[in-house]
């Protein structure tokens, strides 16, 4: 019987010798490539923290033990050794479990996590609310060196150094976050040697010392001054200790005897402990070892190769947008681009090769990332800043107040808006209208489709103030490309007028999109037009800020529906903007929303979500049709 098959719940791995530890690992890995080469999902970094997590599990107990995932993305070993392994045939599918650890999932995952450098801050606030009710299960962070750029990570770390109890933080070092690791911080992890017997000694050395009469002080002081001067110089990686955190490691991250030792010691200590680990991401699978950042998220792929199985043929609004970056890139030597470790993922690394000094990746950091782009334009460039949505909340007071308040020249590309998918709640893009649109002095674009993308884009160089654009993930839309509509600030685009606009006719509706939306708005003015005879007049919001309220009360005047579709939360949404409109007026036109009525939206594909949440061409069309005949 294989040793994966005997682990059926949480603790089982402690059934298990320690010589089938490697064994083990081996046949977890070969279910990791088998399973997200069907599913896809996030297979390197996974691969990469295998007996590291093993470790943790042979060290604690669970439900009561809590690990907290930084980020989350390497929490597959632990859904494994919890009794999730025969679910992960639907791994990231909608009612399938989660990419991601989720409370609501299984009780063994202690916080859900999805961004970066939130751990440390979690894990304290657990150690926290143990020591108030006076238990004593043990508490760790698992955070990579990616993570550790982020500002908050020393924040916590800060805190940490305060705590008067056990805490465990386990830095997993594979000098990755998803795009390769930059900056000083990547470049001084290190060792320190420590253990119990040495902190207890150093201890009871000190406080011998301070017992003395008159001098003990000063020679402890004395000594300690020594002894830091020399660590300082000899010992590198003492950033922890300075800070007043025990550090041990760096240690082998995939030797699980050495790690459970070194856990074990930590554990009792009763005080916060750093233990670093080496680990090699997409470790025992050769095409993720050598091609880390392509596996880090992947989509299903042949394991014999690791090719993907479905090859893309159509480019997506990122290709877009690095393609037309880069020839205004060639055009104006004062765009620069700054990207937060996903250049890949945001399309900056095309400009990056051919500009490579005109490029700035500075790590998990867009609080940074926003404000550093506002002093480029203070000094006179224009920064480009490529962002997901959902890391751009990360920076929303810089955005506000370093960018927007000063109507500074930043152009914020916002990929990934709207539904993004498998990932889940923690990475919908679903907020950003809300949020965008409570910001001063902020122009905020919606194309939709590849050729308005590269206008907004062109567009928003001539401007003088911010500018966010915020497009989807997923193929670009370009069945409307050969139409062309200058781009004026705060003007919507009218696609076609109603063929019965004058007749006031009762049904009588106007489709208002917004962004990709347009696409789906163009299906369903089809298939009214092709029911009964009738065409609805089609507009692309194509400005959330400033909207075109001279449109929108056109329409309110004109039509018995306005319909306004828009992959965003309905509180904060265009709709809500064109509510208003409508009760200022005092009109009766009927308000048609097609939004996101729920605030959080769950994994799955974009296709089947956008189904389930009747934002299809379809669950519209058959609602349009119900309410205005």
């Amino acid at each position: 019987m294989a040793l994966l098959d005997q682990i059926k719940k949480e603790n089982d791995i402690k059934k298990l010798d320690m010589d089938d530890m490697p064994e083990l690992a081996k046949e977890i890995r070969s279910f990791l490539i088998e399973s997200v080469s069907k599913t896809g999902g996030h297979l390197a970094s996974n691969l990469g923290a295998v007996e590291l997590t093993m470790a943790l599990h042979r060290c604690m107990d669970f439900p009561t033990d809590k690990i907290i995932f930084d980020v989350g993305h390497q929490s597959y070993t632990h859904k494994i050794l919890t009794g999730r392994k025969d679910d992960f045939y639907k791994l990231r599918q909608y009612g399938g479990i989660s990419g991601f650890p989720k409370t609501s999932e299984s009780s063994t995952d202690a916080f859900n996590t999805g961004h970066s450098s939130t751990s440390i801050s979690a894990a304290i606030g657990l150690v926290q609310a143990k020591l108030l009710r006076g238990t004593d299960e043990r508490v760790c962070a698992v955070i990579g060196d990616g993570s550790m750029t982020g500002g908050m990570a020393f924040e916590a770390l800060d805190q940490l150094a305060q705590l008067n109890s056990s805490c465990l933080v386990v830095l997993n070092d594979n000098e990755m976050s998803i795009s390769q690791n930059v900056g000083g911080l990547s470049s001084t992890l290190s060792k320190i040697r420590v253990g119990k017997s040495y902190n207890e000694f150093k201890s009871s050395v000190e406080n011998a010392l301070l017992d003395i009469p008159s001098v003990g002080q000063k020679v402890a002081k004395g000594i300690k001054k020594s002894k830091d001067s020399i660590k300082n110089l000899l010992v590198p990686g003492t950033i922890f200790g300075e800070m007043g955190i025990t550090y041990i490691g760096p240690i082998d991250g995939h030797d699980t005897e050495k790690m459970v030792e070194i856990f074990e010691k930590a554990f009792r200590l009763d005080k916060p402990v750093v233990v670093h680990v080496k680990t090699k991401k997409g470790k025992g699978y050769k095409f993720a070892e050598r091609y880390p950042e392509y596996f880090h998220g992947v989509p299903p792929f042949d394991p014999e190769n690791g090719h993907a199985l479905k090859v893309k043929t159509a480019p997506s609004y990122t290709d877009v947008f690095a393609k037309k970056l880069v020839e205004m890139g060639r055009d104006n030597d004062k765009i620069v681009a700054i990207t937060a470790a996903m250049s890949k993922g945001t399309g900056v690394r095309a400009f990056q090769k051919e500009f490579p000094d005109r490029t700035y990746d500075v790590g998990i950091a867009e609080q940074h990332a926003l404000t550093f782009a506002a002093g480029l334009a203070a000094g006179g460039y224009v920064p480009v800043v490529a962002l997901y949505s959902s890391f751009l909340q990360r920076g929303y007071d810089q955005l506000l107040h370093d960018i927007c308040l000063q109507k500074l020249h930043v152009i914020i590309m916002v990929d990934r808006s709207g539904i993004v998918g498998e990932d889940g709640e923690t990475h919908m893009g679903i907020y950003d209208t809300a949020f965008l649109r409570s910001v001063p002095n902020l122009t905020v674009i919606a194309p939709r489709g590849a050729k308005d993308l590269e206008d907004a884009m062109e567009y928003a160089v001539s401007l003088d103030g911010p500018v966010a654009i915020k497009y989807p993930k997923g193929k670009a839309y370009s069945d409307m490309d050969n139409r062309s509509f200058k781009y004026l600030q705060g003007k919507a685009e009218v696609i076609n007028f109603s063929s019965q606009i004058g007749e006031q006719k009762v049904g009588s509706i106007a489709l208002f999109a917004v962004g990709d939306m347009v696409r789906v708005a163009s299906e369903v003015r089809d298939r009214i037009k092709e029911e009964s005879g009738y065409e609805p007049e089609l507009v692309n919001a194509r400005f959330i800020c400033p909207l075109d309220k001279e449109r929108i009360r056109d329409i309110i005047e004109k039509f018995d529906y306005i319909a306004v579709l828009e992959e965003a939360t309905k509180r904060g949404s265009v709709g809500e903007a064109v509510a208003y409109e409508i009760a200022m007026s005092g009109s009766t036109i009927k308000l048609l929303h097609y939004a996101i009525e729920s605030e959080t939206v769950s994994h799955g594909s974009q296709k089947k979500l956008r189904e389930v949440l009747g934002l299809d061409a379809e669950s519209i069309y058959e609602d349009i049709i119900k309410k205005i005949r």
